[in-house]
C-alpha cells in the first residue's frame, strides 16, 4: 500500500512512519509548512510549527530511507484554522484549533492531495486506534491504548470516509515513554525532543495578546448576573466561560467568593460573571454533527459517555442525533462548558460522533 506519512518533526510522527515502513508499505514522508513567516514559529518545540521541525523531519526521513517533501499549506492554514480561531473568539465562542487543523489540514488538504497523487492512505503519529468489522466495510475510531495520550477527541471530526484512508500506527502504544524508547532504538534523533504544547501559531504563547493584535482593542463592561457593572474589559473575545483569573473586577462579590465568567455576549460586547455553581450544566446541544457510528440509529436516545475537553473526564449521558444536531442529557453536571467546544460521544473506547457546542443549560 502506498502511504503518505505526515512528519511533523516530532518523535510520534517519526516512529509512526518507521512502523509503516516496517509493515511493508511504500512510504513517502511529507512535512506541512503552515506559516511563511519565520517570526510566527518558535524555538524549543513549544508548538508543532517550531523552526527546527522541518529539519528534524528531514533527518528522520533520511534515517528511515524514505523520500521526503515539504508541502506549503500556509495559505490554507491561515484561511481555515487561524481565521476560524479568530472568528470564533470574536463571536464569543471558545474553539479548539487542533480540532480544526485535523479537520481542514491533516485530514482534508493533506489527505485529499495524497489521494489525488495516488496514495492509498495517510499515516500520522496520533494516539488513536482504527478497527474494522469482519468484512472490513465499516471503520471505527477508538481511543488509543495510552490513556494519558489519547487523541481520539480531536480526531472525531474527520468523518468516516477519511477515517477509512488513515493509519495510526501508535494506537496500540502503551505510553509515550515506550515510543521514545523505540525512537532511540531506531536511531531517530528526535527520541528526546520535548512534547509540543500551546497553540502553534501563537508564537509567544500569549493568546490574549494574539487576539488583541488581530482583532483590536474593544473595551466594554463586565457585569454580574443582575446586570450590575463590576468591571471593564479591553475585549470580550479574550474571555472564556469558566475563567476565574485575570478578570480585574473593581467591585467584590457581596458574599466575598470568587467569580467566574458565565457567558460572553459579543452583540453588546459584555462579559457576564457569577458564582461557580452557576457554571453547572446538564443539557448540551451541538451542531455540525460528524457521526462515525453508522450502525447507531439516528433520532433515538442512546447511552454514551460524553467528553467536552481534549483530556477531560468522560461523563455518562444520553445522546440523540437529529440531522445536523446532537442533543445531550448529562447524568451529572459539568462546569465551564463554552460554546465552540467539541462535544464527543463514546461507547466504551469507540467514538460515536462529534458536534460543536452551540447551547447549554
Amino acid at each position: 500500500m502506498r502511504v503518505l506519512a505526515a512528519l511533523s518533526g516530532g518523535v510520534d510522527s517519526a516512529v509512526a512512519a518507521a512502523r509503516a515502513v516496517e509493515a511493508g508499505h511504500d512510504v513517502v514522508g511529507v512535512h506541512m509548512a503552515l506559516s511563511r513567516s519565520r517570526a510566527q514559529h518558535r524555538n524549543g518545540s513549544r508548538g508543532c510549527c517550531s523552526i527546527e521541525d522541518a529539519s528534524d523531519a528531514r533527518r528522520a526521513a533520511d534515517v528511515l530511507g524514505i523520500p521526503y517533501y515539504v508541502w506549503d499549506l500556509s495559505e490554507r492554514f491561515e484561511e481555515t484554522v487561524v481565521a476560524d480561531f479568530l472568528a470564533e473568539y470574536a463571536a464569543g465562542r471558545t474553539p479548539n484549533p487542533c480540532v480544526r487543523c485535523n479537520e481542514h489540514i491533516k485530514f482534508a488538504a493533506l489527505l485529499d492531495r495524497a489521494v489525488a497523487l495516488g496514495f492509498d492512505a495517510v499515516c500520522t503519529g496520533h494516539y488513536a486506534r482504527i478497527s474494522t468489522d469482519g468484512a472490513g466495510a465499516r471503520h471505527e475510531l477508538h481511543r488509543g491504548a495510552a490513556q494519558e495520550k489519547d487523541q481520539s477527541y480531536v480526531l472525531a471530526v474527520m468523518g468516516p470516509e477519511r477515517l477509512a484512508r488513515s493509519i495510526f500506527p501508535l494506537g496500540d502504544a502503551p505510553s509515550k515513554a515506550t515510543v521514545r524508547a523505540e525512537a532511540d532504538r531506531r536511531g531517530l534523533a528526535v527520541s528526546g525532543k520535548p512534547d509540543s504544547y500551546d497553540i502553534c501559531f501563537v508564537a509567544d504563547g500569549d493568546t490574549k495578546g494574539f487576539l488583541r493584535d488581530r482583532l483590536g482593542a474593544s473595551p466594554g463592561p463586565v457585569v454580574d448576573a443582575d446586570g450590575v457593572v463590576v468591571g471593564e474589559h479591553d475585549g470580550a473575545y479574550a474571555y472564556t466561560v469558566g475563567q476565574r483569573r485575570g478578570l480585574k473586577l473593581g467591585r467584590p462579590a457581596s458574599d466575598g467568593r470568587p467569580r467566574y465568567v458565565l457567558s460572553v455576549r459579543p452583540v453588546d460586547n459584555t462579559v457576564v460573571v457569577g458564582p461557580r455553581e452557576a457554571l453547572a450544566v446538564t443539557e448540551l446541544t451541538g451542531g455540525d454533527v460528524v457521526w462515525l457510528a453508522a450502525d447507531v440509529p439516528a433520532a433515538e436516545w442512546t447511552r454514551a459517555e460524553v467528553q467536552v475537553r481534549a483530556h477531560g473526564t468522560p461523563v455518562g449521558a444520553g445522546v440523540r442525533r437529529a440531522g445536523a444536531r446532537l442533543d445531550v442529557r448529562l447524568d451529572e453536571p459539568v462546569r465551564g462548558v463554552a460554546p465552540g467546544q467539541s462535544v464527543v460521544a463514546y461507547a466504551g473506547t469507540r467514538v460515536l460522533g462529534q458536534a460543536t457546542l452551540v447551547d447549554r443549560a
